[in-house]
């Protein structure tokens, strides 16, 4: 894993600080941090299929299939 270091605002560093600390949902920061990067990148490839299929007309899965793949990789 590669090791970064990061400048936040002091609001998103409480919200973070509570996210630890309050909710006890995280362990640390960087498992919070990697978790929201981790939704980002699933919300980005979600928005990437959707632009394709409205771009082509065609969609090869059908509503229900696509929401069981979205729901399935929201839990993962």
């Amino acid at each position: 894993m590669s090791r970064q270091s990061i400048t936040l605002t002091d609001k998103n560093d409480a919200w973070l600080r509570y996210q630890v600390e309050e909710t006890g949902e995280y362990n640390t920061k960087s498992k919070l941090i990697n978790d929201l990067v981790r939704q980002a990148r699933r919300i980005e490839e979600i928005n990437k299929k959707l632009g394709a299929s409205e771009n082509s007309g065609l969609v090869e899965q059908s509503p229900e299939d696509m929401l069981k793949e979205f729901k399935y990789r929201i839990k993962r």
